[in-house]
């Protein structure tokens, strides 16, 4: 049952960075066609579309942080024993989990800020901290991800999904 809970938090956690690809796309191909067909320019759309894709940031290294299968360079993990890389992994996973866990810090700062200042978009003047929000909270989902992924390397590595290179098998 604790294994089901995880791995449906961790699809619900990718699905929600593909709908912000799906929305960020939409804007970009609406914005480009209004102005191009009709001269008319979406109110905001320019600084809309800025914060959306700092939200798709944050929630692509959520997406990205569990699975291990964004772009790696692995010359020595991949010339080692199984026992070696599972070290390697730990390690590297240990080290990705306090950097994100800082940047995650500093972003909560950058949430804080942008409310106590009161910053708004340049047309419609609509508030931009809860669109750092969002994006923090793609960061902290992030952290999430990578203490599930770290907790299960060291005690249930047989519940790792991660590809396996060839000729390592």
């Amino acid at each position: 049952m604790k294994r089901a809970s995880m791995d449906r938090l961790i699809d619900t956690i990718e699905w929600i960075a593909a709908g912000f690809v799906g929305i960020v796309a939409a804007n970009i191909f609406i914005s480009v066609l209004l102005r191009n067909l009709f001269s008319y320019s979406i109110p905001d759309s320019f600084d809309i579309g800025r914060l959306m894709l700092g939200i798709l940031i944050f929630w692509g290294i959520a997406a990205t942080s569990y699975r291990g299968t964004h772009i790696t360079v692995d010359l020595i993990w991949g010339n080692v024993g199984p026992k070696y890389q599972r070290l390697i992994d730990v390690f590297a996973t240990l080290v990705l989990l306090f950097v994100v866990t800082v940047q995650t810090w500093t972003l909560f700062d950058k949430v804080r800020g942008t409310y106590n200042d009161n910053v708004t978009t340049f047309d419609m003047h609509m508030p931009t901290w809860p669109f750092f929000a969002v994006a923090w909270a793609g960061d902290v989902s992030a952290v999430l991800l990578i203490a599930i992924r770290t907790y299960r390397l060291i005690f249930h590595p047989e519940e790792m999904h991660d590809p396996k290179i060839a000729g390592t098998e």
